[in-house]
């Protein structure tokens, strides 16, 4: 279980330096820039658009927005300049493990 969980936060942890790669990629049209720079910056705000204390719904809005706005801006980017993103990504990582 426990080596489940670390292969899953590896795997986040590589998708979002692949993002990142991808924000800065000249080839990503600027409204997929703009989507991904909004789903980080919803995750860093210390308010929500429905507040935490509404049961249910107050968390659910952080569940839905976030990859709603990251699926939308996946589908506007070029395969290719996120295969190429998710590569360097890899890359980095094998590197830093050494």
């Amino acid at each position: 279980m426990l080596a489940q969980l670390k292969k899953t936060a590896d795997t986040v942890k590589a998708e979002l330096k692949a993002y990142r790669a991808a924000m800065r990629h000249e080839k990503t049209p600027r409204a997929a820039k703009i989507l991904l720079g909004l789903a980080l910056g919803y995750t860093m705000l210390p308010f929500d658009i429905i507040p935490d204390f509404i049961p249910v719904i107050g968390h659910l809005d952080d569940a839905i927005v976030v990859p709603a706005l990251v699926i939308v801006a996946l589908g506007m980017i070029p395969p290719e300049v996120m295969q190429e993103c998710r590569a360097k990504a890899r890359k980095a990582e094998v590197e830093r493990q050494g």
